[in-house]
Order: structure tokens, then sequence, then C-alpha cells
């Protein structure tokens, strides 16, 4: 049985540097990996483990991008004029690749907010967006939100994820932030 990256841990998503190994199969039509990365339905462990095991059907992932698993489909997968063709699985979050530099494209069409940070400079240009209350499913472990980054690491990709970051790395991040000179 495969691993779940996903329940690996936090990591840090946006410092993949490879895309993954051809697919195996065709895409099954009823999984929406675009829909899965803008967090719809909201994360749950439930429905990571159905767009992973989906993504397991197509393909063999990708594991030598420090701690993510990519899949490459069969064929792209598109949405509002974005194409993507990899979907990815890092720490408790799942999210795809869209062709390009377009964080700040799909910042402005999904209403995603400039980050503060940009990681140590592991993503040149972040945008996000926390879910609303209601979608918080995993509230009391952790906040979930809708990121787009870019960086020279994703060789003209930005990573697109619905991405579940626990309180306890969240504060780590914080804290690391202020220390930052």
């Amino acid at each position: 049985m495969s691993h779940h990256p996903y329940r690996t841990g936090a990591v840090v998503a946006f410092m993949l540097g490879c895309i993954a190994s051809p697919a195996r199969a065709a895409a099954p039509a009823e999984t929406d990996f675009f829909g899965a990365a803008l967090c719809q339905p909201p994360y749950s462990i439930t429905t990571a483990t159905a767009i992973y095991e989906a993504a397991e059907k197509l393909a063999k992932p990708d594991t030598s991008s420090l701690g993510a698993a990519i899949y490459h489909l069969p064929a792209p997968v598109s949405r509002d004029g974005f194409v993507a063709q990899d979907v990815v699985f890092t720490g408790s979050s799942v999210g795809i690749l869209v062709d390009g530099y377009v964080a700040a494209e799909l910042a402005k069409r999904y209403d995603l907010e400039p980050e503060k940070s940009h990681l140590f400079g592991t993503s040149s240009l972040g945008f996000s967006r926390l879910l609303p209350d209601a979608e918080q499913g995993m509230k009391g472990l952790g906040l979930i939100s809708i990121v787009a980054r870019q960086g020279p690491a994703m060789q003209n990709k930005t990573l697109l994820m619905c991405e579940f970051v626990s309180d306890e790395d969240r504060a780590s991040m914080e804290e690391l932030e202020k220390q930052k000179p």
C-alpha cells in the first residue's frame, strides 16, 4: 500500500522542483482535481483521501521533490482559462501545478490576498485566503486556506493548493518570520 504523503506533516510545498513521471490511465470524469485545489469541497481527511486515491489510479507519483508527491495526469484539467496537468500532495494539503507563472491572475480570479511572507525566499510571489469559519472543518487543529504561489524552483508552474496548516505549524512559522532580519 502506498504511503499518504499528505499525512506526513506540513511540508514547504512551494519548493517543488520536478514534474512527475508519465501517467498510466485516463482520468475519471468525476474527479475534480482543480476543485480540490480550490477547497471545493472544503478540505477534510476524507476528501483529501478520495483525491489521493483517484490520483494513485492514474499515475505513479514523483516523490523526489522535498516531501511532495506529484502525479502527472494523462490529460490536462482546466478551469477559468487556467490549465494544469500535475496534482500535488504535501503535508496535509492537496493542489495542482498550473501552467505558467500566474499567481497574480489566480489571486484576482479567486479573491486571494498577498501573503506577508515569502517563506524565506522559496516563493517569489504568494497569495492566500482563509476559508470562511463555516468551511473550517478542522478548526481547533488548524486552518484551511486556498493559496497560489510561484517561484523559480517550480519551473514555470504556479502552485494552487488547498492548504491545511496546523495551529502548531502556523505558530512556528510566525515565530520564524519575527526572527527574520
